[in-house]
């Protein structure tokens, strides 16, 4: 993974000062890169049975597709209110500075389905853990979630007790 470490960027003070953000776009620039991290991100769910992929707005986006492919099978997408161009569902969620919401198409996900959640960072763990209960409020199954960064030090695993979770690199 330190291949990988290679093509994160860091960048500080940015979106406001005292953050360092792990920037992804060197990575998403390398082909060989961005596979590997695809790779790295679906091989853990490999033989779950997965049958739908869902990507958290909007870096998710870039990696469900590609692993979907891998594990043969479509991608759900989870947005932000008003994004969605048919009937959703929805699960509002608490932020550290206030409220946020995310919304799956009706249609997106059934009963039968086992789903991947996928999402480039977890940082705090608050849209992930919504998503997930978004899921499986419609009755599918969440096997797990998989990111390529996880920023540890601001906790995130913990919101997601019963969760399979992985993260390909971590700081």
């Amino acid at each position: 993974m330190k291949e990988l470490l290679s093509h994160i960027r860091d960048v500080p003070d940015f979106p406001r000062p005292g953050i360092v953000f792990k920037d992804i776009t060197p990575l998403l620039g390398n082909a060989r890169a961005l596979q590997r991290a695809v790779d790295a991100m679906t091989e853990p769910f490999a033989n779950d049975g997965v049958t739908v992929v869902a990507g958290v707005e909007a870096r998710g986006f870039l990696f469900a597709a590609p692993i979907a492919l891998k594990l043969g099978c479509g991608v759900a997408l989870l947005r932000k209110p008003g994004k969605l161009p048919f009937h959703t569902h929805r699960v509002e969620y608490e932020l550290e500075y206030g409220k946020d919401a995310i919304e799956i198409h009706q249609d997106a996900v059934t009963r039968s389905d086992r789903v991947l959640l996928v999402d480039d960072v977890i940082a705090t763990g608050g849209t992930i853990r919504a998503a997930a209960e978004l899921v499986s409020g419609q009755g599918a199954k969440v096997i797990g979630l998989t990111f390529l960064i996880e920023l540890g030090f601001l906790s995130g695993r913990s919101r997601l007790e019963g969760y399979r979770v992985h993260s390909v690199l971590a700081f």
